[in-house]
């Protein structure tokens, strides 16, 4: 028996008040806005992004097998007058609808998890202990913006019984609009810290960002708020504000709804002892650094909230894995030893960075290795940017890191301030860095890359990877 579709065409021709042009099948089976990745039956929204107009490749996606294009009116002259279209006055409020549409549907427990750092980690982290409970959707990568939350939307199958959203930003007033149509039962702010700032005028003002996610909790539903961040006052009251009466709190604090009680870090995994809102739990993290012990109370808080059974969700966190990028490790042959190669290149800011120099601290070395950091620059910080790049020198030393390589123009105030010994090199740009990066390593190291996306370390981690093979690193048993 084939497979229910997504969305049958009758349904999608209604939910976005679509015209129609050419023989459309019956139901599609996906939906993508990448001609180059997208799968036969699947359709294909022809989204106008900042470099490229999804209409020029629609074209393509219906030559690789989509089952069919939406597009704009103003451009559907373009196309054959067979080829198979759904036009629209705008693609984007097209899919918008569509996922408006998709959360009417829904029957789901929902779940939506915001914050400066860690959400993409905790959504994983959610997908992994949900899923082992009933059928699960989630955002794919980070797809937490203007067209990533409406399509991961518009992407959930009507049948799962749990779903999860990412949900960012980095202006005010971004987060109300896509809440909006998410609609979760809870909420989780991860936490704030100074990230975007040269969109904000203080770390006040995300919080305030951040708490736009409280207005699209549903009636009766509940937030999950990290007790130890510095703007957990802050938040509470926003959340109150908003009639939300089920506020749980998460943290070492002693008052947290999930509490830490006792951790043992390793380099690879951690051990947990906890109380998740009056139930003892103790459990096993896939992943290191006490970043992710911290997310993970939140994600039994969460999961438990959602009404999975707790201990299945904590007993499944040990099968966790970091996402590429974000922590995803590799083990490289360099002459007759290893090299572990921490991949952080997704993104970075200072709390992020903190929390990899500290995992990296925790990491094995052979016996002549050294802990070595390749950092490139952490972006859209504004004009405190010198300083909290010259900052990072006080984890550099709390992580006992042996030396520091450093590219870019903001990276380069890291740099003046480390000491001699600590200084490994330094690269106008991550390609200038490459090969200081391929010549640098030797047996029993530990390497970790990271900086913003833009600063384009995942060349690095490219370059290493190309130079010498490599298996994937596989957690330790506690």
């Amino acid at each position: 028996m084939s497979a229910a579709p997504l969305w049958t065409s009758a349904a999608m021709i209604e939910a976005m008040a679509a015209a129609i042009q050419g023989a459309l099948p019956e139901g599609i089976s996906g939906l993508s806005i990448d001609s180059r990745t997208i799968a036969p039956g699947e359709a294909y929204f022809a989204i106008k992004g900042e470099v490229h107009d999804g209409h020029d490749f629609v074209e393509a996606a219906l030559k690789a097998g989509a089952g069919l294009a939406v597009v704009e009116a103003a451009q559907r002259r373009k196309f054959a007058a067979d080829a198979r279209l759904l036009v629209v006055d705008d693609v984007l409020a097209g899919l918008v609808a569509l996922a408006q549409a998709s959360r009417a549907r829904l029957g789901a427990r929902i779940i939506a998890v915001t914050g400066s750092v860690g959400k993409t980690s905790t959504k994983e982290a959610l997908r992994c202990v949900l899923a082992a409970q009933g059928e699960t959707h989630a955002s794919v990568a980070s797809f937490n913006n203007h067209w990533g939350v409406p399509l991961s939307l518009a992407r959930c199958p009507a049948s799962v019984r749990f779903a999860i959203f990412e949900i960012g930003m980095n202006h005010a007033g971004e987060i109300d609009a896509l809440v909006r149509m998410v609609r979760p039962h809870v909420a989780v702010v991860t936490a704030v810290e100074p990230v975007h700032l040269e969109f904000f005028s203080g770390i006040e003002a995300i919080a305030d960002a951040k708490a736009e996610i409280f207005v699209g909790v549903e009636p009766g539903g509940a937030v999950v708020l990290n007790r130890d961040n510095s703007q957990f006052t802050r938040l509470e009251a926003c959340a109150k504000r908003h009639g939300i009466s089920r506020i749980v709190s998460f943290g070492a604090d002693a008052k947290s709804d999930a509490r830490l009680l006792d951790v043992s870090l390793r380099a690879t995994c951690s051990a947990v002892h906890a109380n998740i809102l009056d139930h003892d739990v103790a459990y096993k993290i896939g992943m290191p650094g006490r970043h992710m012990v911290m997310n993970s109370l939140a994600v039994l808080a969460g999961a438990y909230l959602l009404g999975a059974d707790l201990a299945r969700a904590a007993l499944s966190l040990s099968l966790l894995e970091p996402p590429a990028g974000r922590g995803l490790r590799r083990v490289l042959e360099v002459g007759s030893g290893e090299v572990t190669l921490i991949d952080e290149s997704y993104n970075a800011n200072p709390a992020s960075m903190s929390a990899a120099l500290n995992v990296l601290g925790q990491a094995d070395i052979g016996p002549h290795g050294r802990r070595i950091a390749m950092l490139g620059d952490m972006l859209e910080l504004g004009p405190t940017s010198p300083a909290l790049h010259r900052g990072l020198v006080e984890a550099v030393k709390a992580s006992h890191v042996d030396l520091v390589y450093c590219c870019g123009p903001l990276m380069r105030h890291l740099w003046d301030a480390l000491s001699t010994g600590k200084r490994g090199g330094y690269a106008a740009d991550a390609a200038g860095l490459e090969a200081q990066a391929v010549a640098a390593i030797r047996a029993g190291d530990a390497i970790m890359v990271k900086g913003s996306l833009g600063s384009k370390m995942k060349t690095i981690v490219n370059a290493l990877e190309k130079r010498f093979p490599g298996k994937a690193a596989h957690a330790e048993a506690v």
